[in-house]
């Protein structure tokens, strides 16, 4: 018999048997002290101890000590029950979740590390800064968030510059979506349904269940291990089978795990994805044919499935629930918003070379093959300017302004202006496009950097000093705000905004080299200033030590 603090476990050699019996007895059970129970082909294990001599290849097999084959049996006891919640029938009836998803990643464990991955992401290029898409698709995502009461943290959206077809949550409540997947969706609808259910993921902390039940997939490895150790000892004819037995179902056991709540995941993802996108009033037969969409795409590819089949696994039954659940809601069509036409439009306008963008917008025109067609004529904007063909992309940008206001055509028109010289023209048209809509951060980015060009360093400055005060944490606004103070020759102010930048873009390392040659150049600081970035430094010292140390650990 052994104590761990919650279990006991009893071990019992049978006189009938060549066998060991392991009883395992939670500590804090009822008077009867009944034991769990458990797989007796797990826990029935020949352990007969046997004189080892050295094997064919000369090597000499070292006897593993009796308690580590009981350790390892006994590591299945310490697995929690995999965890069967409730679905919730209704967004406003959600499922609470077992201790065991809060005690293998916490709240603040979860937004740390899902900061960390976002700063990687942004290191290696696969942040997509473009701030007309995510924008937009943090507009839609906080939409679909506000549908519902489940919502206990914050969230942010971003676009992945990657044509494959894939959308992802992260720790922490960030969401990404593949450009690829953007312009694979032919609705609104479509591309809700996968925020939907992407954010279905964060809010019922699947990560955390998920890394929950990584343990315990572990765990039960470890306990079928157990069984192949101890048949290894045995001089039973049989042995050989055993340990082969063992070893195969410690690998389906961990793969059944994962499957299974690979799947639970999913299903409750889809079953609350679809509350919250009805909740938010698109189209609610948008996920089935999504989900059909998908299937069909697969099933001609060449080579592997989409990335998001591969993560999201898409079965007949998951798309049969999709459309059952539409059939039982009253149709109702529900139109695209123009915000959506125009980022699927803006993505088209990169691909490929600047010739083949406008030829590709050029014979959707003249073919009308196109969702919208002011869409199209922003498509073919974008393109020129691509090509830098100038004068065409101001003639279409001049036809839109005739039909249609909105700030991406507003912030095309400008920059269109800007990279054809004409920087008057585009201070001015950011400048009023920024106070008719002063959250768009495509304009808050530009309108500074026409000033700048322009010479306008100190406007510039006192512009996005207002900015970063709205946006602290904002890398390109303090990027921005660094090369303004270049121009002005004010080392601090510009070493100080660009170790900001950095530390947003995840080199830390950068950022200290930065915030030290602000230091070494402090004849424009104040002494609060120079106190604050002291401060600042030491932050991200320990913050960069603290990951060093988990590194380690890890």
């Amino acid at each position: 018999m052994k104590s761990t603090g919650q279990y006991t476990i009893i071990v019992e050699q049978r006189a009938t048997k060549d066998l060991v019996h392991l009883s395992i007895v939670r500590n804090d059970q009822s008077a009867d002290n009944t034991p769990m129970a458990v797989p007796s082909n797990l826990f029935l294990s020949p352990c007969k101890p046997s004189h080892h001599r050295a094997g064919h290849d000369g090597g000499r097999r070292q006897k593993p000590s009796a308690w580590l084959c009981i350790w390892l049996c006994v590591a299945l006891a310490f697995a929690p029950t995999l965890p069967l919640s409730a679905v919730a029938q209704n967004i406003y009836n959600l499922p609470e979740l077992g201790d065991a998803s809060r005690e293998a990643l916490s709240p603040t464990q979860e937004r740390k590390l899902g900061e960390s991955i976002i700063r990687d992401l942004r290191a290696s290029g696969g942040y997509m800064n473009d701030p007309e898409v995510n924008d937009y698709l943090d507009t839609l995502g906080h939409k679909l968030v506000a549908a519902g009461n489940d919502s206990r943290q914050d969230f942010e959206f971003f676009a992945v510059p990657d044509p494959s077809i894939n959308a992802f949550a992260l720790p922490g409540g960030y969401i990404g979506v593949n450009t690829g997947l953007i312009l694979l969706t032919q609705s609104e609808s479509e591309l809700a349904s996968v925020l939907a259910h992407e954010i279905t993921h964060v809010t019922q902390h699947h990560l955390a269940r998920m890394a929950s039940n990584q343990k315990d997939a572990l765990l039960l490895s470890l306990a079928a291990l157990a069984v192949a150790i101890a048949a290894s000892q045995s001089n039973s004819s049989s042995s050989g089978q055993v340990i082969g037995a063992a070893v195969a179902s410690a690998q389906a056991l961990a793969i059944q795990t994962q499957i299974n709540y690979t799947r639970e995941h999913e299903y409750e993802a889809d079953r609350i994805g679809f509350q919250r996108l009805r909740a938010a009033g698109f189209e609610v037969s948008a996920a089935a044919v999504f989900m059909t969409r998908l299937q069909r795409s697969s099933r001609f590819s060449e080579g592997s499935a989409p990335s998001y089949l591969r993560t999201h696994p898409i079965t007949t039954e998951r798309v049969a629930e999709a459309q059952a659940r539409a059939e039982n809601v009253p149709y109702k069509q529900v139109a695209d918003s123009i915000d959506f036409h125009l980022v699927r439009a803006l993505l088209q306008s990169y691909l490929g070379t600047p010739r083949e963008a406008v030829a590709f917008f050029e014979d959707a025109l003249h073919e009308r093959k196109f969702n919208n067609k002011h869409a199209a004529h922003y498509g073919l904007a974008a393109a020129l300017l691509r090509a830098k063909d100038y004068d065409r992309a101001k003639k279409e940008i001049a036809g839109l302004d005739k039909e249609l206001q909105h700030p991406m055509i507003d912030a095309m028109a400008g920059h269109i202006m800007m990279e054809s010289g004409d920087l008057d023209g585009a201070i001015a048209r950011f400048g009023t496009a920024v106070e008719r809509y002063p959250n768009k951060k495509q304009l808050i980015y530009d309108y500074p950097e026409a000033l700048i060009r322009a010479g306008q360093s100190q406007k510039a400055v006192d512009f996005l000093e207002r900015q970063i005060a709205r946006f602290p944490g904002d890398g390109l606004l303090h990027e921005k705000t660094a090369g303004a103070y270049a121009k002005l020759k004010r080392p601090f102010k510009e070493h100080a905004h660009q170790g900001e930048y950095y530390v947003w873009l995840g080199s830390d390392h950068a950022a200290i080299e930065q915030f030290d040659l602000a230091l070494k150049n402090d004849r424009d600081a104040s002494f609060q200033e120079k106190s604050a970035l002291e401060s600042r430094k030491r932050t991200v010292q320990e913050e960069l030590r603290e990951r060093e140390r988990a590194q380690k650990r890890n």
